[in-house]
């Protein structure tokens, strides 16, 4: 049994890391993306496993799901566990030798190292046997498990049209179990994440999927450095060394595989990458007789294997090709193999449910995000949909959110923007770094002159009027455009009038806003009274002064004449013989 059964599919959103952005939306080729509540969560029945959104989630929500404890557990058990190894390895560690990353392998405990590349051979010989039988008709690959589910769900009519050869991973699983034993494990380690469902559809073949970082991880934590690893006899490839089949992780691969191998001479070839490039080519078409056998290798990634969803992406995809191609030991001379039978398979549709809506559900859908007439129907892509009507008909169907219309919010924000602009009593002025207007209210343009509320019923908002042509304290905005603080002013007083004044940065550097009332009616009776008790008070103060100046001068008269009168009411004195004084 195979023990990578798991509820969770192999691409799946964490949650909690969704940043709300909407952008694997954009991206992903079959929009299999559910927008709720602001998260973008996978729809696992509408996902074709390509790893689009993982690639370009730019918080890393998007994941492919990890089974590498699966792999540690089947080793724990002492179970013979081989590596089927994706032949893009050698553009995915170009600086190890070969022998060293099979040594690294047997250090983690893996039985034997296979490569995948034996399977694609025999796929490659399968493909060519049909293509010699000269049916003027269409094959599709089955190598890349991405575009074969693809063609399954949104090309049903075309499923039939699949070559009947298992994808070479399962080819070369089912290689192994015949050379090794039924009884034994297996495990891939490539950069595809569509191969995890070959393992949950095919339990028998495939045990478990580990992607190039998941190996990476591994050997970080059991301290396993290849680079330093000196390879033995053993360390090398079971049962043999591929030769052709090494070519299959670059765009026209497999093809140059079936050339090789002395097909393709009764057909023409053809290579199509990335699933929106399968759907431009073959949306549309449907089975019938052609003038020869067209034969279409179908790859889900752009480039081929080498930039799968999982490979680490590096400068120079070019460079990337040449190690792949320097590594395959292609033969000089075609090699005819013998096509296999027991790695057969008859593909079935699985056709998704399709719901049409009528013209009136569509412009219904369109008006709740403003979208009365054709002409308003921009068709931005912004959504991540290509047109408003398919955004449409994602809202219908439960798959997106108004919100995801940047149009509909820029004008959701606008109507809640103005309404604020112009129901505020206070006079609000929006001005750039120009120190021009970029919008105001009615307010504004009523408080400094009738001529300016003229101009503003003839130009609403007096966008790009020259702010120093109507304020008399421009220089107070210029101050927080270089100062960048809020600046306020309770009693800011101008000629004979006196305004409340904030002044404040909406997007530093840019635009600042002002908030300004005139207060002059409301201060002039405090400030009447205000100079009326400071008049009060200075005159008391001099009375106070005056009296007690006057109390001054009247003191020292007093204290003079009673001392006078002292000095006359004093008794006599006399000096005897003796010198004396004695009171007569």
């Amino acid at each position: 049994m195979n023990q990578q059964q798991s509820v969770q599919p192999p691409i799946y959103t964490r949650e909690t890391e969704c940043q709300d952005c909407a952008k694997c939306v954009r991206y992903c080729p079959v929009k299999a993306i559910k927008v709720a509540d602001g998260q973008a969560r996978i729809v696992p029945e509408k996902c074709v496993a390509c790893g689009t959104c993982v690639r370009v989630c730019p918080a890393g929500a998007k994941r492919v799901r990890d089974d590498l404890d699966i792999a540690k557990r089947m080793l724990s058990a002492n179970d013979r566990v081989f590596v089927s190894i994706a032949p893009s390895y050698v553009s995915e560690f170009p600086d190890i030798p070969t022998s060293n990353i099979i040594a690294a392998l047997h250090r983690l405990g893996f039985t034997g190292v296979s490569e995948t590349a034996l399977g694609a051979q025999e796929v490659s010989a399968l493909v060519t046997a049909d293509l010699a039988k000269g049916e003027k008709r269409l094959y599709l690959s089955s190598a890349c498990p991405a575009a074969v589910t693809y063609i399954q769900k949104y090309l049903p009519d075309l499923t039939g049209s699949i070559t009947n050869a298992l994808s070479p991973l399962l080819s070369h699983c089912t290689m192994l179990r015949e050379h090794y034993g039924k009884d034994i494990r297996i495990v891939f380690i490539g950069p595809c994440g569509a191969k995890k469902n070959e393992a949950d559809r095919h339990p028998g073949l495939l045990d478990a999927v580990i992607t190039f970082a998941d190996l990476r991880q591994w050997l970080k934590e059991k301290h396993i450095d290849p680079t330093r690893l000196t390879p033995a006899d053993e360390d090398r490839f079971v049962p043999e060394i591929s030769q052709e089949g090494a070519l299959y992780p670059v765009e026209g691969g497999m093809i140059e595989t079936i050339q090789v191998q002395g097909g393709g001479e009764k057909a023409r070839c053809i290579t199509v990458a990335g699933i929106n490039g399968i759907r431009h080519v073959l949306s549309g078409f449907t089975p019938k007789a052609l003038p020869q056998p067209l034969f279409m290798e179908l790859l889900a990634c752009r480039g081929g294997c080498i930039n799968g969803p999982c490979a680490e992406l590096r400068e120079g995809n070019l460079d990337q090709w040449q190690e792949v191609i320097a590594r395959a030991d292609v033969p000089k001379a075609p090699v005819h193999r013998i096509p296999r039978n027991d790695i057969t398979e008859i593909v079935v549709d699985e056709a998704l449910p399709t719901r049409d809506y009528s013209e009136e559900q569509i412009r219904q859908a369109l008006r709740l995000i403003g979208k009365e007439r054709t002409d308003d129907e921009l068709n931005c892509g912004g959504c991540g949909y290509e047109t408003c009507r398919d955004f449409a008909a994602a809202i219908l169907s439960g798959h997106a959110e108004n919100s995801m219309c940047l149009s509909y919010l820029r004008r959701q924000a606008q109507r809640k923007a103005n309404a604020l602009l112009h129901c505020i009593p206070s006079a609000i002025v929006l001005v750039d770094n120009d120190l021009r207007v970029v919008d105001c209210n009615r307010q504004f343009a009523e408080l400094f002159s009738d001529d300016l509320a003229e101009a503003y019923d003839l130009c609403p908002g007096l966008k790009g009027a020259v702010l120093e042509h109507i304020l008399p304290f421009t220089q107070l905005f210029k101050q927080v455009f270089d100062g960048g603080e809020t600046l306020q002013h309770d009693a800011l007083h101008v000629e004979d009038r006196i305004f409340q004044i904030n002044i404040f940065p909406i997007d530093p550097g840019q635009v600042i806003g002002g908030v300004i009332s005139d207060i002059t009616a409301h201060e002039m009776p405090r400030e009447m009274i205000a100079k009326r008790a400071r008049e009060v008070i200075h005159k008391n103060l001099k009375t106070v002064q005056e009296i007690a100046c006057k109390l001054g001068e009247n003191m020292a008269d007093t204290e003079i004449l009673l001392r006078s009168l002292a000095e006359g009411f004093s008794p006599a004195q006399h000096v005897d013989d003796d010198n004396k004084v004695k009171d007569r």
